[in-house]
C-alpha cells in the first residue's frame, strides 16, 4: 500500500510533531511498507541468539581482541541497547547478515515511523500484521532497558546522570542529532539528568567524567570514531579505563561484535577449533552470513579472479561510507585495500518494490537487546548496489506478520 497525497502529508506532519526532522525535506520517509513473515523473524531470533553466545565466548574474545588496540582490551559488561543486525532477503534464496552494528542509529526514529504509518495508512484492517508498539510503551520499553544496564553496572556512579555522546559534527549537521535529543527527553522524563554532548566538550578530574561541571556515570556512546582515536577522547578514555564510567557501546564492544573482520570467522569454518564454534552453530552462521574475507596479500590473485562476487567495505566503514562495487577494483587497487582494511564480501541481492514506477530495493534492520528482537525497521533505496535513501526512497515502516 501507498498512501495518496493528503493522508501522506498528514503522516509527515505526525511524524515532525513526535520529534523527527521535517520529512521529506531532511529525512526521506519511503511513502510504503514491508511485511516480514514471522517464521523469517523466528530464524531471525535464534541467529541473534547464536550471535550473542559465540561472540561473548572467551575464545572469541581472546582471538578477535589480538589485533585490536590498547583501549579495547579491557573486557567490559556493557550491552548496548540499540544493537542493529542488517539483513537482505534476496527475492530467491535464505536471507543474509550483511552487517552488525553495535550503535546503530534510527531506532527510536524506526519505532516512531512504524507506529504512525500503522495508523496513517489504516493496518488495523490487515489481520495478518503485528500492531507495532505505540511511542508512549515504546518509550518506557527503552527506559526500562537503560534502567537494567544501570542496575547491572559495577560501577560507582547513580542511575541519574547520563551524557549522550557523538562527534561534533554530527550534533550540528548529522541526520539523527534529532534522535539524540529524543533519547535525552526520554531519560529525564525518567527522572535522570541526560546531556547530549562530543567528547572534547567532557573533562577528566582524576576521580570522575565531568560534563557541565556534573559528574557522568552513564556514557550513551553513539560516536563513529570506534577506538576513540582522537586526542578528544583522552577524558573518555581514562573514564573507562578506571571501570567507574558505563559506556555503551565502547571499544571492547566494537572489537568483539562489530568489526567487519568478523564477519569473515562468520562465514567460513576455517577457524571454528580456535574460536569454539560448535557444529550446530556453525551450520546456522554458514547458512546466514554470507562468504567474508579479510583482504590479504595471499588472497589478492583470487580475489581479483572473482571479484565480480564480491562487494569491498571497509573495516571500519559505516553508513556505506567508503564502499565499492567490484567494477571499482582490480589487482592494483587490491593491493591498497589490504593494506587500508578492506572485507570483500559475497554480494546478495534485495528484494525490490515500485513507489510511483520507480524501483526500490528494500533491506531489514532488526533491533534486539540481550539475545532478544524488540523493533523492526528497514530502508529503501534507489540504488540495488547501496544505500541511496533520496525520495522517493527512504526509511521503510516494517512489520512481522502472525
Amino acid at each position: 500500500m501507498t498512501l495518496e497525497l493528503r493522508p501522506l502529508n498528514d503522516f509527515y506532519a505526525a511524524l515532525q510533531a513526535a520529534g523527527m526532522p521535517e520529512v521529506p525535506h531532511e529525512f526521506s520517509v519511503a511513502p510504503q511498507y514491508q511485511v516480514i513473515r514471522g517464521a523469517i523473524l523466528a530464524e531471525i531470533s535464534d541467529f541473534i541468539r547464536t550471535f550473542d553466545r559465540v561472540t561473548a565466548r572467551e575464545a572469541w574474545q581472546a582471538a578477535a581482541l589480538r589485533e585490536a588496540p590498547a583501549i579495547a582490551q579491557r573486557g567490559k559488561s556493557e550491552v548496548c541497547f540499540f544493537s542493529a543486525w542488517d539483513f537482505h532477503l534476496p527475492p530467491e534464496g535464505t536471507w543474509q547478515l550483511i552487517e552488525f552494528n553495535d550503535n546503530g542509529s534510527g531506532f527510536l526514529f524506526a519505532a516512531i515511523i512504524n507506529a504512525l504509518y500503522y495508523e496513517a495508512a489504516g493496518l488495523q484492517q490487515e489481520e495478518r500484521i503485528v500492531a507495532p508498539a505505540r511511542w508512549p510503551a515504546f518509550s518506557q520499553f527503552i527506559g526500562d532497558l537503560v534502567q537494567q544496564e544501570a542496575r547491572a553496572f559495577p560501577g560507582e556512579g547513580s542511575e541519574d546522570s547520563f551524557l549522550v555522546l557523538d562527534d561534533a559534527e554530527s550534533l550540528q549537521r548529522g541526520k539523527f542529532r534529532r534522535e539524540l535529543e529524543l533519547l535525552c527527553d526520554l531519560l529525564r522524563r525518567r527522572g535522570w539528568r541526560a546531556e547530549l554532548g562530543c567528547p572534547g566538550d567532557a573533562r577528566w578530574d582524576g576521580r570522575h567524567l565531568m560534563f557541565k561541571e556534573q559528574m557522568v556515570s552513564f556514557v550513551i556512546n553513539r560516536s563513529t570514531d570506534f577506538f576513540w582515536q582522537s586526542d578528544q577522547f583522552a577524558p573518555l578514555w581514562r573514564a573507562f579505563h578506571t571501570g567507574r564510567v558505563y559506556v555503551a557501546p565502547n571499544p571492547f564492544t566494537y572489537a568483539t561484535r562489530s568489526d567487519k573482520r568478523l564477519l569473515e570467522w562468520l562465514s567460513l569454518p576455517d577457524w571454528d577449533s580456535e574460536l569454539a564454534i560448535e557444529p550446530g552453530e556453525r551450520q546456522l552462521l554458514s547458512e546466514h552470513v554470507p562468504e567474508t574475507h579479510l583482504v590479504r596479500p595471499e588472497n589478492l590473485e583470487e580475489l581479483a579472479h572473482r571479484k565480480q562476487e564480491f562487494v569491498f567495505k571497509p573495516l571500519h566503514g559505516f553508513a556505506g561510507r567508503g564502499l565499492l562495487g567490484s567494477d571499482a577494483v582490480g589487482r592494483a587497487r587490491l593491493r591498497r585495500l589490504a593494506k587500508q582494511g578492506y572485507v570483500a564480501q559475497r554480494r546478495v541481492p534485495k528484494p525490490c518494490l515500485e513507489i510511483d514506477g520507480a524501483p526500490l530495493w528494500t533491506d531489514l534492520r532488526v533491533w534486539a537487546y540481550r539475545g532478544e528482537m524488540f523493533l523492526l525497521s528497514g530502508r529503501a533505496s534507489r540504488r540495488p548496489d547501496r544505500l541511496d535513501l533520496e525520495p522517493a526512497g527512504g526509511w521503510l515502516p516494517t512489520y512481522a506478520s502472525h
